[in-house]
């Protein structure tokens, strides 16, 4: 396996609900490098992130036969994505998903599956080990097939090159969908929310609904932070929504130099791995 250069993940400072903090709180990068990398990242996603491109996507993913092996082996490889762009971190990227599980864990001790979402939510972002870019694996995502929304991130300055933008059917409120179809029904932009809950699904992997929508969603910024596609969602999306967002107040976004003894913890997130997506997993 490969050490990939993934770059910044490219949700991390430059969403629309981040731009009224002062800049001085912003990562510190010499000569705004962070900006211009975020930027490019998502020029790029929203040039090829295509109803068309999304479709190809699934073919290529979704019926997870490109390897198979455990979870834990998966979260391990994930230290194999090296962010060379960010100097604030110099640790591996599963410590990332450790600290995310154990903030739930103290805030939510009788939720053992909630805990393993933590875990496990980033795991999709090892398609980046298989050949996939950053821009279609990072990043905060959208649906396709309807109108882009205000709230996109760089909405304005980046999808001027992406043809969906300029085709009428693709370009209204709607789109290729009905009102209330619910979320199951829309394409979202492809990246690894959407890979980890069809691996989920597809190895019968027995985590509440709720958990799934937080792996399946959780990028979904314009829609869990902005309040953007309600126009599209059914009554399940609405109750889903709150526990959405009480998962997003755990994600990777706060960084903490506390770094958890992960070692430590491997013994009791392995029981939970073993109680609800257990022994070797197709991908």
């Amino acid at each position: 396996m490969r050490v990939v250069n993934l770059g910044p993940d490219p949700s991390l400072e430059y969403r629309p609900e981040c731009q009224e903090k002062d800049k001085s709180e912003f990562r510190n990068f010499e000569s705004g490098a962070l900006f211009d990398r975020v930027f490019n990242t998502y020029k790029l996603m929203h040039t090829h992130q295509t109803l068309d491109f999304v479709k190809q996507k699934h073919l290529e993913w979704a019926n997870c036969n490109h390897f198979s092996v455990t979870m834990m082996e998966n979260i391990d490889a994930l230290d194999e994505l090296v962010d060379e762009s960010d100097p604030d971190v110099d640790f591996p990227n599963s410590f990332h998903a450790f600290q995310t599980a154990e903030g739930i864990r103290r805030e939510h001790p009788d939720k053992d599956w909630f805990q393993l979402v933590g875990l496990i939510h980033d795991v999709g972002k090892i398609m980046a080990l298989y050949g996939e870019p950053q821009w279609a694996v990072v990043g905060d995502t959208f649906p396709v097939g309807c109108k882009f929304q205000n709230s996109i991130v760089f909405r304005d300055s980046t999808f001027e090159g992406n043809p969906d933008e300029k085709n009428p059917t693709l370009n209204t409120e709607f789109g290729i969908y009905e009102p209330q179809c619910g979320l199951d029904k829309i394409l979202m932009s492809w990246g690894h929310d959407e890979y980890l809950y069809r691996v989920m699904k597809f190895n019968k992997c027995t985590i509440p609904e709720e958990g799934l929508y937080m792996i399946r969603f959780h990028s979904f910024y314009p829609w869990h932070s902005n309040g953007d596609y309600m126009h599209l969602c059914n009554e399940k999306d609405l109750q889903m929504l709150p526990w959405v967002k009480e998962f997003n107040k755990f994600d990777l976004y706060t960084k903490s130099t506390e770094l958890p003894n992960v070692e430590s913890l491997r013994p009791y997130y392995q029981s939970l791995i073993d109680k609800y997506c257990p022994g070797i997993l197709h991908w």
